[in-house]
């Protein structure tokens, strides 16, 4: 079958990657992969971005082929408690991520570290954030934080179930489902609320 072009998305996964080692502040290039399935979400009503359009969901399916132990995942995963859970846990540390932004905005100073799995603190004092504000710098670190945490958990999951387990939890696939879930309620409504004018009208 003949491939088309948003099957090679995964390069820009890993070229995202390479980026943001090279200089932490590509990693605002991440905002992308956040604003893009939410936008198809809202204005689309549709999970195209999950099925069709994620990069590291595809970079997951290639690795997999060959480290994978291709195993369901535990039924947990996929149920709405942990799910919703999850997103939630992953907005408030979004939050907390926020919060610093905001601190060093208003003049606390820059922590240069990068943060994985939410507890252990790697030093990233070597990258050279000099040509940015120290706000904007430290967005960076966070969201590179976050970025990292969660392809390192996608991995995880990788290697212990099937390739692409991850997309089972994932915050964005959660956060899009819902609002698709909350369009087609509200579609319904109306197609109901029109239906019931017109057989008042007849």
């Amino acid at each position: 079958m003949k491939r088309k072009w948003y099957d090679y998305l995964w390069i820009g996964e890993l070229a995202y990657w390479i980026l943001g080692f090279c200089n932490i502040l590509f990693a605002w290039l991440g905002m992308l992969f956040f604003c893009i399935p939410l936008f198809l979400a809202i204005f689309g009503g549709n999970k195209a971005y999950c099925n069709r359009y994620c990069g590291r969901g595809q970079l997951l399916g290639l690795v997999g082929r060959k480290l994978s132990r291709n195993v369901p995942p535990p039924k947990f995963l996929r149920s709405g408690w942990f799910r919703y859970g999850f997103l939630t846990f992953f907005m408030v540390m979004f939050g907390l991520m926020l919060r610093s932004t905001w601190m060093v905005f208003t003049g606390a100073p820059l922590r240069q570290t990068i943060t994985l799995l939410w507890v252990f603190k790697l030093p990233w004092q070597w990258a050279d954030v000099s040509m940015a504000a120290p706000w904007m710098a430290q967005f960076a670190f966070g969201f590179f934080s976050v970025m990292m945490t969660s392809t390192i958990l996608g991995f995880l999951t990788m290697v212990l179930f099937r390739p692409r387990s991850w997309c089972v939890y994932c915050p964005m696939g959660t956060m899009t489902q819902g609002i698709c879930r909350l369009r087609r309620r509200k579609e319904d409504t109306e197609d109901g609320r029109e239906g019931k004018e017109d057989r008042g009208t007849a």
